[in-house]
C-alpha cells in the first residue's frame, strides 16, 4: 500500500506517528484470529507496528474462566469487603493517590466480586489477590455471562506467528492495559507475564511500589522481536491513546452497562457482537 492510499483509510496521526486501526467484530471463543491477521497483511508496510490488545488473543485461545463456578471462601469475602472496598477504598487508596475512578469503582464493589476474587486466590494466589482491582491482568469486561479473561498464553510465540501469516518484515506486539511502572531506571508491572526487560508477576507489591514510582502506561506482554522497553512502551501507548478515544471502550466492568446496555453478568455473546470491536491498530512512523 501507498502512503497516498492512506487518505481513504481510517486513521489518525499521534505525533510522527500514523495509526490505522483495525475493526473488527467479537472475536469468539475458538475463533483464530484472521479478521486481523488479513487486513493487516493488506495494509501493513515494512517497518510497521501492529498492537494487538490481550483479550482478543486470550477469548481465542478459550482462556475463559466462568465465575458463578466458583463459591468465595472466607479469605475471598475479606479481600472483597474489607481489604478492597473499605481499606483500599476509604484509606489507602486516597492516601497513595490512586487514580479517582479507581477508588470510586472499588467503593461500590459488587457481590459477584467475591467470586473473582475467589478465581484470583485459586489461580495465581494471595500476592495478585491483594491487589485491590485489575488483579493479574484478569479481563472482566469483555467476557459473556459472569465468564472473565486470564492474560493470553505464551503472548510471544503468538505475535511470533502472527508475524510469519503477514509475511512482511512488520513488528508484533501484545499489549495489557494494566501499567508498567519505573523506579531508579528499572521496570517492573504487577501483572504475571511481560516482554524482557520488565520485571513481572510482582503482584500487589508491584502495585504498591508502583504508586510510589512513574506510571510508564501499558504493558507489552510479548512481541515478534527484541525491542528496547523504552520503544516497546512508546508503542504500546500510542495504541492505547487510541483505545481511549473509542466511544466503544470497556475499560472496566462499570463501563460494560453504558456500552452495551446489559449488566456485567448478563451479557451474551450477541450483545458484544453488537458494536464494533478495535482488537488491533497499525502504527506506522512517518
Amino acid at each position: 500500500m501507498k502512503d497516498s492510499d492512506v487518505k481513504n483509510i481510517k486513521h489518525v496521526i499521534n505525533g510522527n506517528y500514523l495509526v490505522i486501526p483495525i475493526e473488527t467484530g467479537y472475536i469468539k471463543p475458538g475463533d483464530d484470529l484472521s479478521s486481523i491477521i488479513n487486513p493487516a497483511r493488506e495494509l501493513m508496510k515494512d517497518g510497521d507496528y501492529l498492537v494487538i490488545a490481550e483479550t482478543p488473543v486470550s477469548v481465542s485461545q478459550n482462556r475463559l474462566i466462568d465465575e458463578a463456578e466458583y463459591s468465595p471462601s472466607l479469605s475471598a469475602k475479606f479481600l472483597t469487603v474489607v481489604w478492597s472496598k473499605y481499606l483500599w477504598g476509604y484509606i489507602l487508596g486516597p492516601l497513595l493517590k490512586i487514580k479517582k475512578r479507581t477508588i470510586k469503582n472499588l467503593r461500590k464493589l459488587p457481590k459477584q466480586t467475591e467470586a473473582h476474587k475467589e478465581v484470583v486466590l485459586q489461580l495465581y494466589g494471595l500476592k495478585h489477590a491483594l491487589k485491590p482491582a485489575s488483579e493479574a491482568g484478569i479481563d472482566l469486561s469483555n467476557a459473556p455471562g459472569t465468564c472473565v479473561s486470564l492474560l493470553p498464553e505464551n503472548p510471544e510465540k503468538v505475535a511470533k506467528e502472527i508475524k510469519a501469516d503477514i509475511e512482511k518484515d512488520v513488528c508484533v506486539m501484545i499489549i495489557d492495559t494494566d501499567a508498567t511502572y519505573m523506579k531508579n531506571g528499572k521496570y517492573f508491572t504487577g501483572l504475571p507475564i511481560a516482554i524482557e526487560g520488565i520485571e513481572a508477576d510482582k503482584g500487589f507489591f508491584g502495585y504498591v511500589k508502583g504508586q510510589l514510582s512513574q506510571n510508564m502506561g501499558s504493558t507489552p506482554l510479548g512481541c515478534s522481536e527484541k525491542m528496547d522497553v523504552e520503544t516497546a512502551l512508546k508503542i504500546a501507548n500510542i495504541a492505547e491513546d487510541y483505545q481511549k478515544s473509542l466511544s466503544t471502550e470497556m475499560k472496566t466492568i462499570h463501563s460494560v452497562k453504558a456500552v452495551l446496555g446489559s449488566e456485567m453478568d448478563e451479557v451474551t455473546i450477541e450483545d458484544l457482537d453488537s458494536i464494533t470491536h478495535t482488537p488491533a491498530v497499525i502504527i506506522r512512523k512517518i
